[in-house]
């Protein structure tokens, strides 16, 4: 038995490091030869999204916290990136604000701008602040036993707050956001080579946040967060706290989505309150929802799916592509609860139990169907039988 164990452990491992090489193919080979400029900068667009998927699956999936509010952290990251940038073009331009600013009359530079200027502490901000604010969030909206549609409503409001309140402050962009960055640390965004360079960055990235939500998933850690979804009660007379739980599932949610907002800003040269509120924030659970939130690859390849068929619908049919990605989050979350991921499991199911009715029986089960009906005989000779 334990040889059979570790004969499948092997196996597993050497298909997950086959599955990692094929994308790793495909991201770093295939899709800079097949693809132009455009259409590369617009997949380096949907690998940000699916980043954020990547955490959504892991705490909606296998946390059963239906995460409405990761435009948030997306647009933490993606704000401190953006400010960040602007200082540096500033810098470079030596001007004391960004132009932005002193088109705004703005002639001193606000005081929680000046230390994003230094690109680690930028970076570390972007590591540390959305995962605080998650934890922070989570701590007390765990602790008090806030789930389901009430942490849902409450997730998607914080999104619209968030949005609310950058739209009315002039100092970070107000309405438009912030845009025409010119640089990435001292590399021109107007390069091609360099673009190029940010799809790279955006492709290992989410390779590693993938292999970090399998390591999550096949941990104990993992099999902890399922129960907890499934069972709190039980988990929480077993010693454990579901609260905590739920938190490190909150957090690294936020982190994923606060790195995927960082690389966001480069990469498409905006960011707004648009882009952070509850609409975007809804197209991710859409995303999660149709790809199969309960697996490993579902969410990253349904948030990739989706915003294509956004883009592709978008360009053919204008005023009616929000109808047909409506009618498809429907069908799939109606008709196939589990997701396009599990498309196949089902087929798979339908099939094998189609083949056992066609099959004939054993010679067991004929014999056992050649015996008299016990049923039928007297009391007195069941039990002499």
């Amino acid at each position: 038995m334990t040889t059979l164990i570790q004969r499948w452990r092997a196996h597993s491992s050497l298909t997950t490091l086959g599955g990692f090489a094929v994308a790793a193919i495909g991201l770093f080979a295939v899709a800079p030869a097949m693809l132009s400029d455009f259409r590369l900068n617009l997949l380096a667009k949907f690998l940000c999204f699916a980043i954020v998927a990547a955490g959504i699956g892991l705490a909606w999936g296998r946390g059963g916290m239906l995460t409405l509010g990761q435009g948030v952290f997306f647009g933490i990251g993606a704000y401190i990136m953006a400010m960040h940038l602007q200082m540096a073009d500033a810098a470079r331009l030596h001007n004391d604000v960004p132009e932005f600013m002193e088109i705004a009359g703005i002639r001193e530079l606000p005081s929680f701008w000046q230390p994003f200027a230094s690109g680690p502490v930028a970076l570390i901000g972007i590591l540390v602040l959305p995962a605080l604010v998650a934890a922070a969030l989570g701590y007390g909206v765990f602790k008090r036993r806030v789930k389901g549609t009430y942490f849902a409503i409450l997730s998607q409001a914080l999104a619209a707050a968030l949005a609310i309140l950058l739209t009315g402050q002039q100092k970070i962009g107000g309405f438009t956001g912030l845009s025409d960055f010119r640089a990435f640390f001292g590399f021109k965004l107007s390069d091609p080579a360099n673009r190029q360079m940010l799809f790279f960055i955006a492709a290992g990235t989410l390779l590693v946040v993938v292999a970090l939500v399998r390591q999550l998933m096949r941990s104990r850690y993992g099999e902890l967060l399922v129960a907890v979804r499934d069972q709190e009660e039980r988990v929480r007379f077993l010693g454990y706290d579901p609260a905590n739980v739920k938190i490190v599932a909150y957090v690294v949610a936020a982190f994923f989505a606060g790195i995927a907002g960082a690389l966001f800003t480069p990469i498409v040269g905006i960011i707004s309150p648009a882009d952070i509120g509850v609409v975007p924030s809804i197209a991710f659970i859409i995303g999660v929802a149709i790809g199969g939130r309960t697996t490993l690859l579902g969410p990253v390849l349904g948030a990739i799916g989706v915003a294509w068929a956004q883009t592709a619908l978008s360009e053919e049919f204008p005023s009616s592509w929000t109808y047909l990605q409506g009618v498809l989050f429907i069908v799939v979350v109606g008709f196939i609860p589990a997701g396009l991921a599990g498309v196949w499991p089902m087929v798979r199911g339908s099939l094998a139990g189609r083949f056992r009715r066609t099959s004939p029986p054993p010679a067991s089960s004929a014999m056992v169907a050649a015996l008299p009906d016990v049923e039928d005989a007297p009391v007195e000779e069941k039990v002499k039988s």
